[in-house]
């Protein structure tokens, strides 16, 4: 596999959470739900990121999220880095929404610039390792701190992060029990990556 369709995300209310990410983000093509009687507690060892042109985007979009019956982990504020906040879906799933650029150059809109999927990993270089020998390549990579894979046909773009600095970033404890409640689909193959992320064929 060398591309995501599409990630599956577990929720005890599958129809409320579908609804969800249509009405909050209109991601209803990318990001499909599963019902799931085990929830997982405490923190699932992934986050999902939306990043966009500018603040006032991130503004809308988490205004729209909290709307729609998301709520806040970290509220959206300026940063080195940019300007951005983290707040948590329904069924429980963590996304943070964020943009590289301080100030607003244009009109307000909620358009998505790309939709990120993180893996928070126990061994970055093993777990970089074993996607390259799936058929992924490596975009960027800074030693055990990260990986971004270069996936330019993927309307979902993948990356590798050690666990407690994924939490960490997502504001939350590194903790957690259970299944992942991910799912992602991809081009090729089904296989469980060794953080136990599942991936599963999805073709056209």
């Amino acid at each position: 596999m060398t591309s995501i369709a599409s990630v599956f995300l577990d929720a005890a209310d599958p129809a409320a959470a579908a609804c969800f990410y249509s009405d909050a983000f209109g991601l209803e093509s990318l990001v499909g739900v599963r019902a799931s009687e085990t929830p997982p507690a405490g923190f699932r060892g992934f986050t999902l990121s939306l990043t966009v042109s500018q603040p006032s985007g991130v503004n809308r979009l988490v205004d729209a999220a909290l709307a729609a019956g998301a709520t806040t982990v970290k509220p959206a504020t300026k940063s080195l880095w940019g300007y951005g906040g983290v707040v948590r879906a329904p069924d429980g799933a963590l996304w943070k929404i964020a943009t590289s650029a301080k100030k607003d150059k244009g009109p307000a809109t909620s358009e998505i610039d790309q939709v990120v999927l993180l893996l928070g990993v126990d061994d970055v270089i093993a777990s970089k390792k074993f996607y390259v020998g799936q058929g992924f390549t490596v975009g960027k990579s800074f030693g055990r701190k990260y990986v971004d894979f270069a996936t330019p046909s993927s309307p979902v773009k993948l990356g590798l992060y050690g666990r407690k600095a994924l939490a960490g970033d997502a504001g939350v404890a590194p903790e957690g029990d259970g299944p992942h409640g991910l799912t992602i689909g991809g081009d090729g193959e089904a296989f469980t990556d060794p953080d136990g992320f599942a991936w599963e064929a999805v073709r056209a």
